[in-house]
């Protein structure tokens, strides 16, 4: 507990376009890794645009470690298809918790993420102050892969007797 700064929530909405890796569609789901921390989500039966909704949450105790984010097809009777890949960095999403924000009004856009070849980021990303919360939506384009893209959002958990940030 001494060195967790609090929990990233990433609620992982949905792909879009994803690659096809069955006869006509795929069965996506997605995994997301932070160091040795992996979660993933449900499987979403013969969808190359899913719609996942879920929440999954790291612990973070090193915000300069990057997240990676795969898309697989569940296949079952071999190996699960790898369906594209992204690596992005919460540094941007960080320094945005860290300042004093509780005079702003709600939906205001603390900061904007642009895309580069380094962000994998397929639009500009906002950092917003929603309901006395730092919120960030990203849409990644997925790497390795012919298409597809996954929308994630971002959210901070504080926990009390960590760290903090």
């Amino acid at each position: 507990m001494d060195s967790l700064l609090g929990l990233l929530r990433i609620r992982v909405k949905r792909g879009v376009n994803l690659a096809v890796r069955d006869v006509r569609s795929s069965d996506p789901y997605v995994v997301v890794k932070m160091g040795r921390q992996k979660l993933k989500t449900r499987v979403i039966k013969k969808d190359v645009n899913p719609e996942w909704n879920e929440d999954l949450t790291l612990s973070i105790t090193d915000p300069d470690v990057p997240i990676m984010l795969t898309v697989y097809d569940h296949d079952t009777f071999t190996k699960d298809d790898k369906m594209g890949d992204v690596e992005f960095s919460i540094k941007s999403y960080i320094e945005a918790l860290k300042m004093n924000l509780d005079s702003l009004p709600s939906g205001t856009t603390i900061s904007r993420v642009v895309p580069t070849r380094e962000n994998c980021l397929s639009e500009e990303s906002c950092i917003m102050w929603i309901d006395r919360k730092v919120v960030q939506d990203l849409c990644l384009r997925l790497r390795n892969v012919e298409c597809g893209e996954v929308e994630i959002q971002l959210q901070w958990i504080n926990l009390p007797g960590s760290k903090g940030l």
